[in-house]
């Protein structure tokens, strides 16, 4: 499927309605992902999780943001990508939802 057929800009560049921001969430060592492209924060101990991830790795839609740490999080991304977090799925769940997790990097 292409993503760019009929579509007025580039698929990963969220356009703002009615002054909408956009809406980023820390997801460990600086690094951001939207809000709005979140789709499920899962803990990656299960097979099939495992398997998500093998096969997202390639496909070339995985993205590693755990800067060498154990994955403690993968994110599912309504684009297809699936983003590995060295934090817990509770600390970004809270940060989705406006908490600070209190928890250092």
């Amino acid at each position: 499927m292409n993503l760019l057929a009929g579509a007025a800009g580039p698929p990963y560049r969220p356009r703002t309605a009615g002054g909408d921001r956009l809406k980023l969430i820390n997801i460990g060592f600086g690094s951001l992902v939207s809000a709005r492209r979140l789709v499920a924060v899962v803990s990656p101990e299960s097979a099939p999780i495992k398997r998500m991830v093998q096969e997202a790795r390639e496909r070339g839609v995985l993205i590693d943001a755990t800067y060498g740490r154990r994955t403690n999080a993968v994110l599912v991304m309504d684009n297809d990508y699936l983003v590995l977090s060295a934090l817990p799925p509770e600390a970004v769940a809270g940060r989705v939802e406006g908490e600070d997790s209190g928890e250092e990097e």
